[in-house]
């Protein structure tokens, strides 16, 4: 018997080695996430790091490609890890916000596995708990092409990323605390550009021994320049001295390709630019950015300054920086930048399919949804900020573990779809959205400062934008056409933004504002979504073997050992959730 029982299982895995080989490969990725010292704008703070690099390393992976990445806490709190414009197909247990998992308790580890189904594109992962991105922990997401699909541009010569966001010289702790003594944040200290401060471009503003980005490139060749800002709530302006951004793709979607001498790019948004390095080097040149949508003769600190430096270049930068779009008087210029930002509808994005096969401007809108946001306002002796005059708190136990082990009570579904005429409340509501519903979500921000919106899970169609109050008759001026699809958009302050959202990943799903302070105050809420007629698992992954459990659920939680939930083992368990039916046919 025992010599079956070993047959068996050389059997068994020498099955799951030919099935697993045969079916999409696995990235492994080990996260460590601790605090280290450093300082960026010349002041000694505690950051974030990820394997004891501040920005953390860059997780390169290719379309389909299985994703196993274990993150360690060897932080003092809480952690969560999220994958921003990640769609998790079919596993919003894995997404990282308090609505879909349980925290990883300090010192312990916990394994993520997704599958980067059908994606391609620049996204990045930071931690989304209680402000910590404000202190790192940040790094980018780099999906690339299958070599099956073309890419609409020639392959360039090499692949930059450069994060950039404002900051504070107080840490996510401080600045916590502050808005929990119901104070506003004020003006960050300054903009990093990869983790470090500004070249010293200005003596009076730029203190001298900050460490500054030098990014090395050759005459005459063209590179894919990756921009996330990462930051906290500033909207950055996006500039390099003498070079045009030729747009390529944003968020996972290719777009009409069009030059651009600088960028409005919104807290949370990622962009991919071609930039040919064809200018005379006779020195290096800036890279910048800048402060948007503020008093900028008060915010000048408030700048990121880079250098690109060619490799036969002749002197350092100097001279004045270039200048920020002159629109102070003109508030439709960025908005119209916005919406000159079109989907390339013949290109081929992680499938053979042009990406504009999807006809969303003739698909009939089941719901409709408008969120709309003011400034923050104080319940119940604290300051909240609200959608819809709902500020919402997580609720114990994550939203589909509640709903798997039949927690009763941990949230409601009675998010109002338009804004009520009550005061405003704290509260858990979730969005009762509809599987394979296709809805409407209009931004109504009455805020004093832009936002951007994100939705886990999906992308969605940036049809409309525009100042004032929504209107039903601004939908005559939407675009049904080649609309950019992607995760995070900007909403101006005193305007709208309207996107079309098609309901077809089964899960519960973050929408937020990415402004941190906003988002900490309870901006947000989800939507919960479920296929009633799904009983096999075809729509939604089960429960992960190595789920951490909480609220309601405490008490199954077990001590976790220094040898569990490895990568390996998360693998094989995923191997045979997918392989255990093919085994069974075979044997029978």
């Amino acid at each position: 018997m025992a010599a079956f029982r070993s047959l068996y299982w050389i059997f068994f895995f020498g099955l799951l080695f030919k099935i697993g080989s045969c079916a999409d490969p696995f990235a492994d990725f080990q996260l460590d996430f601790s605090y280290i010292t450093a300082s960026p704008l010349g002041v000694p703070q505690q950051v974030i790091a990820v394997n004891g690099k501040f920005p953390g390393p860059v997780i390169n992976v290719t379309t389909n490609y299985n994703v196993v990445v274990n993150v360690k806490n060897k932080l003092d709190e809480n952690l969560l890890v999220t994958w921003s414009g990640i769609q998790m197909r079919r596993a919003s247990w894995q997404d990282g916000v308090l609505g879909t998992n349980c925290p990883i308790p300090p010192k312990w580890n916990w394994t993520y596995q997704f599958q980067v189904k059908d994606q391609i594109g620049s996204f990045f992962y930071f931690p989304s708990l209680n402000m910590q991105r404000a202190s790192g922990g940040f790094g980018s997401l780099v999906i690339m092409n299958r070599n099956i699909i073309p890419t609409p541009f020639n392959t360039p010569d090499g692949d930059i990323v450069i994060m950039i966001g404002d900051w504070y010289t107080q840490n996510h702790t401080a600045l916590r605390k502050a808005l929990d003594s119901g104070k506003e944040l004020g003006m960050p200290d300054g903009v990093l550009i990869n983790g470090k401060g500004p070249y010293r471009y200005n003596t009076s503003l730029v203190p001298d021994g900050i460490v500054h980005e030098t990014i090395n490139v050759d005459p005459g060749k063209t590179y894919r320049i990756r921009v996330h800002n990462v930051g906290v709530s500033t909207s950055l302006n996006f500039r390099i001295q003498n070079h045009n951004l030729l747009l390529a793709e944003t968020e996972g979607y290719y777009t009409t390709q069009q030059n651009y001498t600088s960028l409005d790019i919104h807290v949370g948004q990622s962009y991919s630019f071609l930039v040919t390095m064809d200018q005379n080097a006779s020195s290096d040149y800036y890279i910048v950015a800048s402060a948007r949508f503020v008093n900028e003769s008060l915010w000048q600190r408030v700048t990121g300054v880079a250098v690109l430096h060619y490799s036969n270049s002749k002197g350092k930068a100097a001279g004045p920086l270039p200048d920020s779009p002159n629109d102070f008087y003109d508030k439709s210029y960025s908005l119209n930048q916005a919406m000159s930002i079109r989907q390339n509808v013949s290109a081929s994005g992680a499938r053979p399919n042009p990406q504009g096969s999807f006809r969303y401007g003739s698909i009939n809108v089941t719901d409709v949804y408008i969120l709309k946001s003011l400034p923050p306002v104080t319940i119940n002796g604290k300051l909240r900020a609200t959608y819809n005059g709902i500020s919402f708190v997580n609720p114990d136990t994550p939203i589909r573990l509640a709903d798997a082990y039949k927690v009763k009570g941990d949230y409601k579904l009675d998010f109002p779809s338009k804004p009520l005429n009550r005061p405003a409340i704290v509260d858990k509501s979730l969005i009762n959205a509809t599987y394979k519903g296709f809805i409407e979500i209009i931004l109504q921000n009455n805020d004093t400062v832009v936002q951007t919106f994100h939705v886990d899970g999906y992308s969605f169609f940036v049809v409309g934008m525009g100042y004032g109050d929504w209107t039903e008759n601004n939908r005559g001026s939407y675009n049904k056409w080649d609309a950019i699809s992607r995760s995070t958009v900007q909403v101006f302050a005193g305007g709208w933004t309207a996107v079309y959202i098609s309901l077809d990943n089964v899960g519960a799903w973050n929408l937020r504002t990415d402004n941190l302070d906003r988002w900490y105050l309870g901006q947000e809420t989800y939507m919960r979504i479920i296929n009633p007629e799904d009983s096999s698992n075809k729509t939604e992954l089960p429960v992960p073997d190595n789920a951490l459990f909480c609220g309601a659920l405490s008490h199954m939680q077990k001590p976790q050992k220094a040898s569990s939930a490895t990568a390996l083992h998360i693998r094989l368990l995923y191997m045979m959730l997918v392989t255990v039916p093919t085994l069974i046919f075979l044997l029978n």
